[in-house]
């Protein structure tokens, strides 16, 4: 048997998400124009600089249940620092620090982040561990759809920028079976404004959105189905599968789709 690990929810191929960082006013019409096509974002928001009051026009922290409800809210660290510049007693307190009041207003763990300034360190890695975090973006990206394999230096197909009806359909139309094909991409909703080409943005999910041969997905949700699928324990033969995790993972069999459900172990067929 041919048995891939390269679907996803629902027997689909590909999956679409979005990364956001710095919790500004004009993530409002970025969701709207989201809700509109069916997708999800993950917004990276730095909860000690949320106030609503400085010059950053950032949305305050009151707010952020009601604006980001539907999408993921994530962690971009306390105050936006260089975090390899910093002690571990102080990377340590702006990540808890953070999870602590963006968990307030979100009401659900928080255990994904985006790197502020796309800077960290192997120290920086070590100590995101033991505080929770699960995830992290990083601002490199690859122009292609492949899955990370180190879910903490998680590099983006692109930023905004790059989203180009190009790229688009070349992501709808790519016909590699083989592996599952994840678009990725991030930026600053504000870039909208000061580059007047909010035209971008729609023009891309007017494009990619309401497609129902694609999962769209927050960050967490992506992190969350992969380590689910990469968890799957095969018997020698490959003949029987266990799902140890707590969502249903599907899987390719001969090119067929197969749902392996929570806690169930399938056996397959020849």
């Amino acid at each position: 048997m041919k048995i891939r690990l390269n679907r996803f929810p629902g027997g689909k191929h590909k999956a679409l998400t979005m990364s956001y960082d710095d919790g500004v006013g004009q993530d409002v019409r970025l969701i709207e124009i989201f809700n509109q096509y069916g997708i999800k974002g993950s917004f990276h928001l730095n909860s000690g600089l949320a106030t609503g009051t400085d010059n950053f026009n950032r949305i305050p922290i009151t707010k952020f249940a009601e604006v980001y409800r539907g999408h993921e809210i994530s962690a971009h660290a306390l105050t936006h620092p260089f975090l390899e510049t910093l002690s571990q007693a102080e990377v340590v307190y702006e990540m808890l620090e953070d999870r602590r009041n963006l968990e307030q207003a979100a009401g659900y763990p928080v255990r994904g982040m985006s790197y502020p300034y796309g800077t960290y360190s192997e120290r920086v890695l070590e100590i995101l561990q033991t505080v929770g975090i699960e995830y992290a973006r990083t601002v490199h990206t690859t122009n292609g759809f492949q899955l990370p394999q180190r879910f903490l230096e998680w590099e983006a197909t692109c930023h905004h920028k790059g989203a180009t009806e190009e790229l688009a359909q070349r992501f709808l139309g790519e016909a590699n079976w083989e592996r599952p094909s994840l678009l990725y991409v991030w930026g600053h909703s504000y870039e909208f404004d000061n580059d007047k080409n909010w035209d971008l943005i729609e023009n891309f999910c007017k494009t990619v959105g309401n497609n129902e041969a694609v999962w769209y997905a927050t960050n967490i949700e992506v992190f969350d189905y992969v380590t689910a699928m990469r968890s799957l324990r095969f018997s020698v033969n490959r003949d029987v599968v266990f799902n140890p995790s707590a969502c249903t993972v599907w899987i390719s069999v001969d090119n067929e789709s197969v749902a392996i459900a929570a806690g169930q172990t399938v056996r397959l067929s020849k």
